[in-house]
């Protein structure tokens, strides 16, 4: 194992300050025995704090796209915490709200989403996905239509509905299923037939034909929605198969099952197109978003839903609320705030299109890495990637932390899940930074024990 960086000014017992936070899914007693701290960040670094500079090759937590602490998106926080820092969405409103669901409309796939529901968290737009589903059947006089069809591996956040549809084994283990009436298709990942695929790969689209098996266990009259990631990324970057999300929605159509795309991860520009969507061609019911709609500057979730599904709530009587359903923080002004300013830049500097253009540079540097030992494959599409690495026997997940503790150490910011890199970098990453995020990987890798 790597031995940690120390200094003996932040020596665990003398770090009390450190006990009382209860850090989210982390080794808090490892942390705290070798913290770890970030006090600054600029563009493409963060410095710790003993002052050294850390490329981040994670755009954070999947959600800094424009690069950290921009200084527009900061202006814009100021400005509105000094007008307004907080105004109810609860039978009031206020004007950046308005701005932003207006802009976020019209860069919606296909001009096919008018109307935005806004939250806190991937977490809460997932959970208000769901409920808006179950909901607009109600109100369209199919109330049987209660079950959810989410998919193993898949990760929706933490709250119940999210764990419920979600697959990762490690978190159900803690809560089991949570809700009732929920089914899984099954992952679209398989070594054997897609190992190091250049973006999506050409075997598994049948893997969708099990939403029909589904169907024919439940009938259509009792399901509600499927909601997939389209591309996998907490679970260690899985790419979808080649037609795989078309037939997901072919099948939806054929039996009046909502489609819900949680793009948590991929909206936003990761893919090089606003979202996913626009990238496979596949208009869903409802898109879940966060992180990047803010670039991680303040928490905000949203979803997008299609004009139907709104109008359905629209008929209850005029001064009736149509959806018993919000967050006190639901479209927050500060939040709004820093989505426009980020919705500018990301229109002002084309990110989107600069993540495209830079996507098949991406593609060849970290697909350089295949050979090295313990890579048993890699996996990309857009400016995400994922290199999955040999389990050392006994213990799971042990060699994938022991690289990200090494690349720690040589200023390299990386995210492992299980056994797997995951690389999600700002969209405004140089090809000389890829190049080093690369060169740094293969000296991690070749060095690993």
């Amino acid at each position: 194992m790597v031995q940690e960086l120390t200094h003996p000014a932040i020596a665990p017992e003398m770090r009390p300050e450190l006990e009382a936070f209860w850090m989210p899914f982390t080794a808090n007693r490892q942390f705290k025995a070798h913290p770890r701290i970030f006090v600054s960040a600029k563009d493409m670094h963060y410095t710790t704090e003993d002052g050294r500079q850390v490329l981040d090759a994670t755009a954070g937590l999947w959600c800094v796209n424009a690069g950290h602490c921009r200084a527009k998106i900061a202006e814009a926080v100021a400005r509105q915490v000094n007008t307004l820092d907080f105004g109810p969405t609860f039978q009031m409103g206020h004007d950046v709200v308005f701005e932003l669901a207006d802009r976020l409309v019209k860069i919606a796939p296909a001009g096919q989403f008018d109307h935005v529901f806004f939250g806190n968290s991937g977490s809460e737009a997932v959970e208000s996905a769901l409920k808006i589903a179950i909901a607009y059947h109600r109100v369209r006089g199919e109330g049987t239509r209660t079950r959810l069809i989410g998919r193993e591996r898949g990760y929706h956040g933490v709250n119940f509905g999210g764990i419920s549809v979600g697959g990762i084994s490690t978190v159900r283990k803690f809560f089991g299923s949570l809700l009732p009436g929920v089914d899984h298709l099954p992952h679209t990942f398989n070594l054997q037939h897609q190992a190091f695929s250049k973006g999506q790969p050409d075997w598994g689209a049948h893997l969708a034909d099990e939403l029909e098996r589904i169907v024919a266990l439940h009938d259509a009259s009792n399901i509600a929605a499927v909601i997939v990631e389209p591309v996998a990324g907490s679970t260690g970057v899985l790419i979808p198969p080649k037609g795989y999300l078309q037939r997901l929605r072919q099948i939806c159509d054929k039996y009046g099952i909502l489609l819900i795309f949680d793009e948590v991860i991929t909206g936003f520009g990761r893919l090089g197109a606003p979202f996913a969507a626009d990238y496979f061609g596949v208009v869903p019911d409802m898109i879940t978003v966060a992180k990047g709609i803010t670039n991680g500057t303040v928490p905000m979730g949203a979803v997008f839903v299609r004009q139907g599904i709104y109008d359905a709530f629209m008929n209850a009587p005029n001064n009736a609320i149509e959806f018993f359903h919000g967050y006190t923080y639901s479209g927050h002004p500060v939040a709004c705030a820093a989505a426009i300013a980020t919705l500018d830049i990301y229109n002002e500097e084309g990110l989107f299109d600069r993540a495209n253009s830079l996507a098949d540079y991406w593609q060849e540097a970290v697909h350089s890495l295949k050979g090295l030992p313990y890579v048993i494959d890699i996996r990309n599409l857009g400016l995400v990637a994922g290199i999955e690495l040999e389990a050392i026997p006994g213990k799971p997940t042990a060699r994938a932390f022991d690289a990200f503790l090494r690349a720690y150490q040589k200023g390299l910011l990386i995210r492992t899940t299980g056994d797997i890199i995951a690389l999600s970098p700002p969209l405004i990453i140089e090809k000389q930074q890829i190049d080093q995020i690369v060169e740094m990987l293969g000296e991690i890798l070749h060095d690993l024990p």
